[in-house]
């Protein structure tokens, strides 16, 4: 045992955490799609932001790809969780690919209302990271309207041909507190923007973010299981550390550095939205071996969220 010099570690295990609604869908999505028609079988992007996962399909045959140029003519393709440009399935169509498509339901919403908001001649503010998968296929879907920001710096440096008609969306896995900034400057600057009834930061994102905002001041160190690309689990331990808990973004029990926690009494850990239990279970399990660690759950929000699978695979 690597010894602490508090004694015993209290770990706060928060919940909810872990896989959402539109992760469960996509991942059963390619395991049906991986039955039903066999490997190889091609995905557009990773699946979801998250290397365990994405390693545990490559091992079954399971190729990612970023360019369909690299897919066969008559292959089997699936769109990622994260959603895809128009021009995309244009060109799978074009290479006779057989398509299924398994992006979040709630990421659609938010194409459906860039083309509806498009349509209306508004211009849209995007507030996400450039380059994010999900960001890209939005763009793609109003290209001519939409100006993307990620700060408020960039709010104040926006020029629009109307400042009358603009409305704004929002990637789905921000943070909540960042967005609000955001949203409260562009109202300030184009008082009568318009926006989605419920916002587009998805629930699954908010209620992450709520429990880790509850827990991380009394967690001195906090772990975050999830990738260094997953948005929602960067901004989890982005969170953390504004909330003044030492935090650590991490892809499974491997990456811990036993000095991290020396001396340490309180460890928060939760899990990104695309990260599998099974890694939240290995890092409980290494925190019981090597530091003591005593568990406690501290469980907020339910959720009873489901998505249907897409035609293709049920």
């Amino acid at each position: 045992m690597i010894a602490n010099s508090g004694g015993k570690v209290r770990v706060f295990l928060v919940e909810p955490r872990g896989f959402c609604a539109g992760v469960r869908m996509a991942i059963e999505t390619l395991e049906r799609a991986l039955t039903l028609f066999g490997s190889p079988l091609y995905v557009y992007h990773e699946i979801v932001h998250n290397q365990w996962v994405v390693s545990h399909f490559k091992s079954r045959g399971v190729i990612f790809v970023d360019d369909l140029e690299q897919v066969p003519p008559g292959s089997t393709l699936l769109y990622s969780a994260h959603g895809v440009a128009p021009a995309v399935r244009q060109h799978a169509l074009a290479r006779s690919l057989r398509t299924i498509d398994a992006t979040c339901p709630l990421v659609t919403k938010v194409h459906r209302e860039a083309v509806r908001l498009a349509e209306r001649g508004f211009t849209i503010i995007l507030i996400g990271h450039a380059d994010h998968d999900e960001v890209v296929g939005t763009m793609g879907h109003a290209p001519q309207s939409i100006r993307l920001v990620s700060s408020i710096e960039e709010v104040d440096r926006l020029e629009v041909p109307d400042p009358e008609k603009v409305a704004y969306l929002t990637q789905t896995t921000l943070s909540v507190t960042d967005v609000q900034a955001i949203i409260e400057r562009l109202r300030q600057r184009f008082p009568k923007i318009v926006g989605p009834p419920k916002g587009d930061v998805c629930y699954a994102t908010q209620n992450r973010q709520e429990a880790v905002w509850a827990i991380a001041p009394l967690a001195q160190v906090t772990l975050v299981l999830g990738s260094q690309n997953s948005s929602n689990s960067r901004r989890l331990a982005e969170i953390a550390a504004a909330a003044g808990s030492r935090a650590y973004l991490i892809d499974g029990p491997e990456a811990i550095r036993p000095e991290w926690l020396a001396g340490t009494e309180t460890v928060l850990v939760t899990a990104g939205a695309s990260a599998p239990e099974t890694l939240v279970e290995e890092c409980i399990e290494y925190l019981r071996v090597n530091f003591g660690a005593e568990v406690e759950l501290h469980a907020f929000k339910k959720e009873n969220v489901h998505f249907s699978l897409p035609l293709e695979v049920r």
